[in-house]
């Protein structure tokens, strides 16, 4: 019996300062494309070798969230004059890639009571370890340079159950 093997694609990786890249994925992995994306466009490309037939996948970022590493941290949450949502994500996480679509439908739908960014795990050590980040993807709520108080969750989460999460901390810090 023969064994197959397909040729490797390349794949370009997010930079921390990028907010929106493309990206191509390797055709048998479920999904090899960071956490912080989001799906709007979608062509594969593989190679079929018994078939001879291949197709193309893009994957583009959304530009409602920003993606901010250590040293932006203080300016974009602690020093901003409105409540912002932070992400703790990871590429090799599934929860974070299930709910990156969600997140970006979020952040858009709230743009103008709420800044929505995202964290690089493994590109922010002190971060992680300052808000002792154990689950991904983990959201915290800050209003003015503070934690708010039961903002914290882990794990993913519906479209539904997050819109329902965001308004009950906007309520409850008085944000409309």
């Amino acid at each position: 019996m023969a064994s197959l093997s397909l040729p490797a694609l390349p794949l370009r990786t997010l930079a921390s300062t990028s907010s929106a890249s493309s990206y191509s994925a390797a055709p048998l992995f479920h999904c090899s494309v960071p956490a912080r994306l989001s799906f709007y466009s979608s062509q594969r490309r593989t190679t079929c070798l018994k078939l001879r037939c291949s197709r193309q996948f893009t994957v583009t970022c959304g530009t409602a969230i920003t993606e901010i590493n250590e040293t932006q941290f203080n300016d974009t949450v602690l020093k901003a004059n409105r409540p912002v949502l932070v992400e703790f994500v990871a590429n090799w996480c599934g929860p974070c890639r299930l709910i990156s679509p969600a997140m970006e439908s979020l952040a858009q739908e709230y743009e103008d009571r709420l800044t929505v960014v995202k964290i690089d795990h493994d590109a922010n050590p002190r971060l992680i370890e300052e808000y002792k980040v154990y689950g991904l993807p983990t959201l915290i709520l800050f209003k003015n340079g503070q934690e708010v108080p039961e903002s914290r969750r882990e794990g993913a989460i519906t479209k539904v159950k997050l819109k329902e999460y965001v308004d009950a901390l906007l309520e409850s810090i008085s944000v409309s």
